[in-house]
């Protein structure tokens, strides 16, 4: 009995402290994340472990309404100047790669002005940009209001798998590139050694 209560006062730490299980509403994460699912977050990622990063799925409490909860990617870190252009995100001058895109889910070529991230805050967007409430709409997330980060699938059942971020190395070519219409990745891709 002593071990059933030990590993019960185990699990409920680990919920209170480490993961949190959440309910993905709506389908702005497609197709990475689909409405309905469930998924486990990492809480560590609200103390700074581990840093968050470009690329990181990220849930956190609505700037506007914090009584309720997103879960979108970083797509901006502090100090970063961030755009859209003909809807490609462009960070620093230069063009991300989103392979997690799925291009029949953006077909929009908007435009957002320049925005420099404040220290602290990030920005971010759903995958789903054509039907994604986010920084492009309502502005920058505070880092306090984020409370996990995307760490494994567990609903449905045959679905269950840990959800994998990208990083923030893919950047295929620079801005120029892009205003002068040559957005051919191929032969515009430069070196990655820069993030």
């Amino acid at each position: 009995m002593r071990d059933l209560v030990f590993a019960l006062m185990i699990a409920a730490l680990t919920i209170v402290f480490v993961v949190q299980p959440v309910k993905v509403e709506g389908t702005s994460m497609l197709p990475r994340l689909h409405d309905g699912e469930r998924i486990f977050v990492n809480k560590l990622v609200y103390y700074g472990l581990p840093e968050i990063e470009r690329g990181d799925i990220v849930v956190f409490w609505f700037p506007d309404d914090p009584s309720k909860s997103y879960i979108k990617r970083v797509v901006g870190l502090p100090g970063e100047t961030v755009e859209v252009r003909e809807g490609r995100v462009v960070v620093n001058g230069r063009e991300l790669a989103e392979s997690y895109l799925d291009p029949q889910l953006n077909l929009a070529r908007v435009n957002q002005l320049p925005l420099t991230v404040k220290k602290h805050y990030f920005f971010v967007m759903g995958d789903n940009r054509d039907h994604s409430s986010d920084s492009r709409l309502w502005g920058l997330v505070p880092e306090k209001y984020i409370y996990g980060k995307a760490l494994f699938r567990y609903w449905p059942i045959t679905e269950a798998s840990l959800i994998s971020h990208e990083d923030d190395h893919e950047v295929t070519m620079p801005a120029a590139a892009i205003r002068s219409g040559e957005t051919d990745v191929d032969s515009a891709e430069e070196s990655n050694d820069e993030p």
